[in-house]
């Protein structure tokens, strides 16, 4: 530490806090310590009384906060990635579009094992919003050393917004008792709604007897009319006359899972037709507002395959508790 005339010390660092006294109008800490001192300070620093300041000697490797965060926050980010400094050595990371945003956990693994650099981010495989805030960073100390901060950025991106393809999506709807005009299907309404949210069209909507052949003949229709998705509702237990699994396996789709570990959910189906998602959508997805539909969905939206694996990671975390304040897709994987 040393002491500088106030005119000379443009660029340095201040060493401790400084208070300003307004009679009547303001009493608190005008800057800061770590606050590196601009040419718009000085006449502020000398109507406080200031003629001298006690400054930072700092070495040629060192880095002030603000210089690291903004850096590391910098390779951190991926496509689609806004970065916001908020002072005090803090950066922001922001949505810079609507879509999924995805997080390369080991990357972020690796760059906190740093005790010296600090980053937290909401949960993966969640919709985001333009301009909602992903992650934050900054460092521990007021200065790193540059290896530091070096082997943070070696790290690489690892924090991206995907943004959701609009596809064509078609609709299979099972039961004979909506087959046969007993009842009104109500579920096909419900996800033209939550396709157009994500920004996909349910561009056909075809009805289907508790037949095996028929479900896998309206699949390959759909297929045929170039459908890039396909959603199949109705008959997804495991009572015998629900027959929909074993239609959608006549259609030649290779299932990845059948049952999915999340509530609700779990009768869920994922299988692919060539490189078509076919997902079988339980009822759970018209009565509840957050569901499997919307862990899984927009992750097909975002051109990602996913795969049994993946699924059955969900069982960790995969539980909707069905939260008062529930404002999905923001709250991740249904906490809250």
């Amino acid at each position: 530490m040393k002491t500088v005339l106030v005119e000379n010390a443009v660029g340095t660092v201040l060493a401790h806090d400084l208070t300003q006294i307004i009679p009547g109008e303001f009493k608190g800490s005008r800057f800061q310590k770590g606050h590196v001192v601009e040419e718009s300070d000085i006449p502020v620093l000398l109507s406080m009384g200031k003629k001298h300041l006690f400054v930072l000697e700092l070495g040629a490797d060192d880095v002030h906060e603000d210089d690291a965060a903004r850096r590391i926050a910098a390779a951190a980010a991926g496509p689609n990635i806004d970065l916001l400094p908020k002072g005090e050595g803090k950066v922001e990371l922001r949505a810079a579009c609507d879509g999924l945003l995805k997080i390369d956990v080991d990357k972020l693994e690796a760059l906190i094992e740093d005790d010296e650099v600090m980053f937290a981010a909401i949960h993966e495989n969640v919709m985001v919003r333009k301009g909602e805030q992903l992650a934050g960073t900054r460092v521990i100390p007021l200065f790193v050393k540059e290896a530091v901060v070096r082997r943070a950025e070696s790290v690489g991106p690892f924090v991206e917004v995907k943004p959701l393809r609009p596809l064509k999506v078609g609709l299979v709807t099972t039961g004979s008792e909506i087959y046969h005009h007993l009842i009104e299907d109500k579920f096909g309404d419900i996800l033209r709604r939550k396709f157009e949210a994500l920004g996909s069209t349910v561009f056909e909507q075809l009805f289907a007897d508790d037949d095996d052949q028929m479900i896998a003949d309206c699949i390959g229709s759909l297929q045929a009319r170039g459908a890039d998705l396909i959603a199949v509702t109705g008959g997804m237990s495991v009572d015998p006359d629900d027959r929909t699994p074993a239609g959608i396996r006549r259609a030649g789709v290779q299932i990845e899972t059948y049952g999915a570990p999340i509530l609700p959910g779990a009768m869920f189906l994922l299988g692919y037709l060539g490189e078509i998602p076919v997902v079988g959508l339980p009822g759970c997805v018209m009565y509840h507002k957050v569901s499997v539909f919307d862990l899984i969905v927009p992750r097909l939206l975002a051109g990602e395959r996913v795969t049994r694996k993946a699924v059955k990671k969900l069982g960790h975390g995969g539980l909707c508790r069905n939260c008062q304040t529930c404002t999905y897709p923001n709250c991740g994987f249904g906490k809250g």
